[in-house]
């Protein structure tokens, strides 16, 4: 069959984006800005990705991401297109980071204020914690500070800048704790075992355990400490609002549309063919789905050579989600929670020997808390549980059990919901698994473990000619302003090898020429 070419101006260089997440919507974006004519192709009827919602008496419940950090990502992004993002979301920001509750009956919040937060951990744990807290602050916000510009600002990230970014400041080696983990490193860093827990959830930011991941993921509480956002209406509403800006910009988006496969010609990738005979042709093609899926050939076997480390690298944390409507009881609520595991060492334990946690931390997100607008009768909520990844698309059979001890856990903790959700409001890592094809369900790409595994995660160029990537499954990493960050560095390295190659043929054609 003939690959069909968009019928566009010929003097526009073409570009595929596949995926219509936030990575693959982002880089449409800046691609149309940049001048390419842009075709974005999503398999499911809505753009977002993992960005979603499911449906409810209360309205539509975010059941994805919900924390928003790093604004200046997405200022950066609207700003490209001549556009301010506060003009097409309202965005709220948290005095309160997060509530956190334990089994004793203590909670803490965390503030947007670093002091305001340690005043509440004297009251919470007493003097020296809160100075222990302030040791901390000031720890990891050299860790950012150093690692923000050669690590997550750098298209592609070599190891020998990262060590001479180092030995140009040797005080940053005992703040890495390089041969501690961060469950190792956060022990030594507090005395109270619940600001040690607290502190080692950010390695399930990235889809790990504390005592398996590096000291350095500490430098996370820094991205949370530089302010959180609420998106008024939900994160969806961001989605909505970029997808919309990308079509006014000239982007073609085409939903419901499944690529099978990306098409190479003597080695060089030229276009795709989806709903299994449709076929595109483009200058360009923007991979923004998780990586593993040329890994493993499902894209075509001829992609294997395609970031082959995510093939057997073991992968990242899932999640068990219930997203639903209910009228609630108990302690109050902020807009981010956690309700924590009496035994982490067992949680993690299990998560990592891809068991179900037997008795889990949980992360409540009260949706309609934080708004800025009265809080309505029947709220929406998102409960998400850690679960290992899976190997199977087949449905587990426990869920109605599991179902059960995780409404009686939150109830162990005074909170009550009316009416009880059902368990058909679980979203599974199998479920996961099938949106989102050879992830294994996964939701942060490969497993963070290790020195140096974010290192090794895939860049956006790869070794076939015209075939980029973006997305959470690729440098610089999970989650929504990496992820978006992926996106500028895809686009970029594209322009600019656009520009390149324009040169090239400018100057190949005016040395052709004679003159007179």
């Amino acid at each position: 069959m003939v690959i069909q070419t968009p019928a566009l101006s010929p003097q526009r260089p073409t570009a595929i984006v596949i995926g219509a997440g936030i990575a693959g919507l982002a880089a449409a974006l800046r691609l149309s800005v940049g001048g390419m004519s842009v075709t974005l192709l999503e398999r499911h009827a809505h753009t977002g990705g993992k960005i979603r919602t499911v449906a409810s008496p209360a309205g539509p419940v975010d059941a994805g991401p919900t924390v928003l950090t790093l604004r200046h990502v997405f200022d950066d992004l609207f700003k490209q297109a001549g556009a301010r993002l506060e003009d097409h979301v309202t965005l709220i920001p948290q005095d309160i980071l997060a509530r956190h509750f334990w089994s004793d009956g203590t909670q803490l919040d965390l503030h947007a204020n670093a002091e305001t937060s340690a005043a509440k951990i004297a009251e919470f744990a007493g003097n020296k914690a809160a100075d222990e807290f302030r040791r901390f602050n000031a720890r990891t916000a050299l860790l950012f500070e150093a690692f923000d510009a050669p690590m997550m600002q750098a298209a592609s990230p070599k190891f020998s800048g990262l060590v001479a970014r180092v030995l140009r400041q040797p005080s940053l080696i005992p703040a890495m704790a390089p041969l501690s983990n961060l469950a190792q490193m956060l022990k030594g860093q507090f005395s109270d075992p619940r600001l040690t827990q607290l502190f080692g959830r950010y390695a399930t930011y990235v889809g790990g355990a504390p005592h398996l991941s590096p000291a350095i993921l500490s430098l996370i509480w820094q991205a949370e400490a530089a302010g959180v956002w609420v998106v008024q209406g939900g994160m969806h509403q961001l989605t909505q609002a970029l997808t919309k800006l990308a079509v006014s910009n000239g982007v073609t988006l085409r939903s419901q549309t499944h690529v099978n496969r990306i098409i190479l010609d003597k080695g060089q990738a030229i276009g795709v063919e989806f709903d299994r005979s449709e076929k595109l042709k483009a200058d360009v093609i923007l991979y923004a789905g998780d990586p593993r899926a040329l890994a493993t050939g499902s894209m075509g076997e001829d992609l294997k050579s395609v970031a082959p480390q995510t093939a057997t690298f073991p992968r990242s944390f899932s999640a068990r989600v219930h997203s639903f409507a209910a009228r609630p009881a108990g302690p109050e609520l902020a807009h981010h929670n956690v309700l924590f595991a009496d035994n982490p060492e067992s949680e993690f334990l299990d998560l990592t020997n891809d068991r179900l946690p037997r008795a889990p931390s949980l992360y409540i997100c009260a949706e309609d808390r934080g708004q800025n607008q009265p809080t309505p009768a029947l709220e929406k909520f998102e409960i998400i549980s850690n679960a290992p990844a899976t190997s199977t698309l087949r449905p587990p059979t426990d869920l109605d059990l599991w179902h059960h001890q995780i409404m009686q856990r939150i109830a162990d903790f005074g909170i009550t919901m009316s009416p009880i959700p059902t368990s058909s409001t679980i979203t599974t890592p199998q479920h996961f698994a099938e949106m989102f094809p050879e992830t294994m369900g996964a939701l942060y790409g490969q497993s963070p473990h290790g020195l140096t595994a974010s290192l090794q995660r895939p860049t956006a160029r790869t070794p076939i000619k015209g075939l980029w990537l973006a997305g959470g499954g690729t440098h610089p990493g999970a989650g929504v302003p990496m992820a978006t960050l992926s996106a500028r560095h895809a686009a970029e390295a594209i322009l600019s090898a656009q520009t390149s190659t324009s040169r090239s043929s400018q100057t190949a054609m005016h040395g052709g020429m004679s003159t007179a």
